[in-house]
């Protein structure tokens, strides 16, 4: 990080110029996923208060629908386990959902003691009528790309997923526990 108080660019740099060093050049990386990622939020908050839904309701939604596309049946269970809360609460948005119109509960087909879920029509058309635009727009963006810059970003990618998900929220942190031994 960059000790000059008097930098303008929060945590990056805004841009670079050539003459950056490798650590320069990942922190520019790091602050242009950071633009994305805050510009990607804002977009999520609008489509979800343009559909009046929840950001859990617009989960649902597209997991049902990709689920559908894949030709899988989908039940509460499984909606907890991917949204991460109880089974109450996932009852409860579903009877949201379906009294609004958008997902509708089935008997299983080869278990009678089971439902599953399924995202109507009409919410399948609204998610893509309100999300296809965006969709296009972005795979205009990077259809340009060439593969050697496709495969680098996908890289990129996949080593920043790889770095975000070994983070333990318990597990105390090596740089503090060092510093802590290095002042004793």
């Amino acid at each position: 990080m960059d000790d000059n108080p008097t930098a303008s660019h929060y945590w990056y740099p805004s841009e670079l110029d050539g003459d950056e060093t490798p650590r320069e050049r990942g922190i520019a990386v790091l602050q242009a996923f950071r633009l994305y990622r805050a510009a990607e939020a804002a977009m999520r908050r609008r489509t979800r208060d343009s559909m009046s839904m929840g950001e859990n309701e617009l989960l649902v939604l597209r997991y049902l629908i990709k689920a559908h596309g894949e030709g899988r049946l989908v039940g509460p269970t499984e909606l907890s386990r991917y949204l991460g809360i109880s089974t109450a609460s996932t009852t409860a948005l579903i009877d949201r959902l379906q009294k609004s119109g958008h997902v509708v509960r089935q008997p299983h087909p080869s278990d009678r003691r089971s439902v599953h879920v399924v995202a109507t029509t009409q919410s399948d058309h609204e998610v893509r009528d309100t999300l296809g635009q965006m969709h296009k727009r972005m795979l205009a963006a990077v259809e340009g790309m060439s593969a050697d810059e496709s495969r680098a970003v996908i890289a990129c990618l996949g080593r920043l997923q790889q770095a975000v998900d070994e983070v333990d929220a318990h597990a105390p942190d090596p740089r503090a526990e060092q510093a802590r031994a290095d002042r004793v």
